[in-house]
């Protein structure tokens, strides 16, 4: 029996494919930067980003110096909360909420870049848990992710639902039991989506 389901969010709750493509977007657009020069910098730090290894505030200058530009933190700040949101996936997300099941995320992530965009959309009882790699020191390509969101939801793998936008990060979910689902972004066919999922006996 499902009782949770699990939500990568770039390329699933947003309509970028990864985060770095929001944030480089949203800042080459808002400051007439390069994008492509503003990317190359940034993805310098990406990984350990991801991990929590650093924070943005430990490389922004760095960021900042190599570009030529002297740019407040503001500016990535405001990336965050523009990301653009798949609302369609938004709804079905909520749905799940109102037939009673449990609801995280599950995602690679810089820590600064959820919390704040969790708290612009006033998410908190939206999810009943919120996994980041920066946080967990894990991505999706190893275990620990997924198993502390089994402990935080007290729920088994076979009980869960992990819907994805990039099937390299389903290889470990299917490994532990999960019931993995493909989200392709470039389609972008929620309804399908809504319709595995009832394949699966949740009630929409």
């Amino acid at each position: 029996m499902i009782k949770a389901v699990l939500f990568d969010f770039d390329g699933v709750l947003t309509l970028d494919e990864t985060g770095s493509q929001s944030i480089c977007n949203y800042i080459s657009e808002s400051t007439g930067i390069d994008n492509n020069t503003f990317k190359k910098e940034y993805r310098k730090y990406n990984e350990d980003l991801l991990i929590g290894k650093i924070k943005h505030e430990d490389v922004w200058q760095k960021i900042c110096d190599a570009i030529g530009q002297q740019l407040k933190i503001d500016v990535l700040q405001n990336s965050f909360i523009n990301t653009s949101i798949n609302m369609e996936v938004l709804a079905l997300i909520q749905n799940i909420k109102t037939a009673k099941l449990k609801v995280a995320m599950v995602t690679d992530n810089k820590a600064d870049r959820i919390k704040n965009i969790v708290t612009y959309h006033r998410w908190e009882s939206l999810f009943d848990c919120i996994s980041v790699s920066a946080e967990v020191g894990s991505g999706k390509n190893q275990e620990n992710i997924f198993r502390s969101t089994f402990q935080l939801l007290a729920v088994k793998p076979e009980e869960c639902i992990f819907i994805d936008n990039n099937k390299e990060n389903l290889i470990v979910a299917n490994r532990l039991g999960i019931h993995s689902i493909f989200f392709d972004h470039r389609k972008n066919d929620v309804v399908s989506l809504k319709n595995k999922l009832i394949e699966v006996g949740i009630a929409l």
